[in-house]
């Protein structure tokens, strides 16, 4: 089997979760590997998401790690065998990995939470605005890769325009809401496109206003990805260099609380839905 060259983030996950687990069995890879009765080194491929395993393979590896928690256990085997091809596999090689990362994870979320202060959630964003917003990198990007993420960030939609459609909220600060990405038309297309989606059952977007104290992670950009067992929850954040995640049991329940934190400062639904409609009354 071949090694993969670029692990998915979904397969760094499962990885990360197994190096865990045996971490938390107090077992040296080279132990695993002879209970498990593979080379040493599959080990660290496995872990590293470079190599997959099977359903069958996991559960003795979780056996042999004495892990006593079945609902993590078949959270993991769900993960195994062969990866089906997603939509953002189209995109593979010819945008940065970075946005074929966030929309696999939120493919695979059963719910997520986030937190924007500088941007309008990607997931919402209207064509002219995402393509104003990639029309402003430095340096410009090819006509190509740019119309290339547009068309990739609009496909993200579909994760709460689904039947049924995934649990989202959202809080955007006001400061997102008044940036006017691609001039005064665009902007206000932009935040019509947020009120229609604030009507969805399965979407809650909150607003920050100005009025509201400091929070946070005020000036952060952040995705809370719940998965089907809370211990494969994921955080994605962004940065100047592209997405950083974080997995570890200490980095989510922080983000819990601090996401918690912040939704204290948040305007309620109605009065959210309310606060843009003044926005656009300003534009």
């Amino acid at each position: 089997m071949a090694p993969r060259q670029q692990p998915s983030i979904r397969q760094r996950r499962f990885g990360a979760e197994l190096r865990r687990l045996r971490d938390a069995a107090g077992m040296a890879a080279p132990v695993a590997a002879a209970r498990l009765g593979v080379d040493r080194t599959m080990i660290s491929n496995i872990e590293s998401g470079r190599f997959g395993i099977s359903e069958e393979r996991l559960r003795r590896l979780a056996s042999v790690y004495e892990c006593n928690d079945p609902d993590l256990v078949d959270a993991l085997a769900a993960m195994t065998g062969g990866r089906p091809k997603g939509w953002w596999d189209e995109y593979q090689g010819r945008i940065p990995p970075d946005f074929l990362d966030v929309a696999e994870l939120e493919h695979h979320a059963t719910s997520l939470r986030t937190l924007q202060t500088a941007h309008i959630p990607g997931i919402f964003q209207t064509e002219d605005h995402a393509r104003a917003l990639f029309d402003l990198f430095v340096p410009a990007l090819p006509r190509l890769e740019l119309e290339l993420r547009v068309a990739q960030r609009l496909g993200r939609h579909r994760v709460v325009a689904a039947s049924p459609g995934m649990e989202y909220t959202g809080y955007i600060h006001e400061s997102a809401l008044r940036m006017r990405i691609g001039g005064r038309h665009v902007a206000k297309a932009q935040l019509n496109r947020l009120l229609e989606e604030s009507e969805r059952s399965n979407v809650r977007l909150l607003v920050i206003p100005f009025s509201a104290e400091g929070f946070p992670m005020a000036g952060d950009t952040v995705m809370y990805a719940s998965a089907p067992n809370p211990h494969l929850d994921t955080v994605q954040v962004d940065s100047p260099i592209g997405a950083v995640f974080f997995d570890s049991p200490t980095h989510l329940a922080n983000f819990r609380t601090r996401l918690d934190l912040v939704e204290r400062m948040t305007l309620n639904p109605r009065a959210s839905r309310d606060y843009i409609l003044e926005i656009i009354g300003s534009l």
